[in-house]
C-alpha cells in the first residue's frame, strides 16, 4: 500500500507477493517437466531398501541376455560359473548386492528365468528388468 506524505511522494507499506508467486509457479512448473526426464526407465521387480545412521555402498550387477541365450556380465560373455564366481568373490555382502538385467526380445523366456534363479540362490534378492520406452 502507498501512503500520501505531505510532499505528495508515496510511501511503500506493503509487500507485493504476485511476482514472488509467479516465480514460484514458474519454478514448479519447470521441475515438473524436467522430473520426467530424471526417472529411470526399467521395471523395479524390488526396491532397496534405505539404511539409516550410515552410508552403504551397493554393487550393481548389469546382466545382458541376448537371442542366442548368452549371459554378459558388465559387457563380457560369463558362463554360469563364472557369473557364480564373481558374485562370490565381489568385496560387498550379498544383501548390498543388486542386478539389473536386460534381455532380448528373442531371447527365451526360460534363460531370463534361470538368471533370475541363478542370482536368489546366490543370495540377491534385489533386481530389476531393464526395459525400451515405447515411442
Amino acid at each position: 500500500m502507498a501512503v500520501n506524505d505531505e510532499q505528495g511522494e508515496f510511501e511503500i507499506t506493503g509487500i507485493n507477493i504476485t511476482p514472488f508467486v509467479d516465480v514460484m509457479l514458474v519454478l514448479l512448473i519447470i521441475f515438473m517437466v524436467t522430473a520426467t526426464y530424471i526417472v529411470k526407465e526399467s521395471i523395479e521387480v524390488e526396491l532397496p531398501q534405505a539404511a539409516s545412521g550410515g552410508e552403504t555402498t551397493a554393487k550393481t550387477l548389469v546382466l545382458m541376455v541376448t537371442k542366442e541365450n548368452k549371459i554378459y556380465l558388465d559387457g563380457f560373455e560369463v558362463s554360469d560359473q563364472a557369473l557364480i564366481d564373481a558374485v562370490k568373490t565381489a568385496p560387498v555382502e550379498k544383501q548390498n548386492m543388486q542386478a539389473v538385467i536386460g534381455a532380448d526380445k528373442a531371447a527365451s523366456h526360460g534363460s531370463v528365468v534361470h538368471v533370475l534363479d541363478l542370482l536368489r540362490t546366490l543370495g540377491i534378492t534385489k533386481f530389476a528388468i531393464q526395459i525400451e520406452k515405447k515411442a
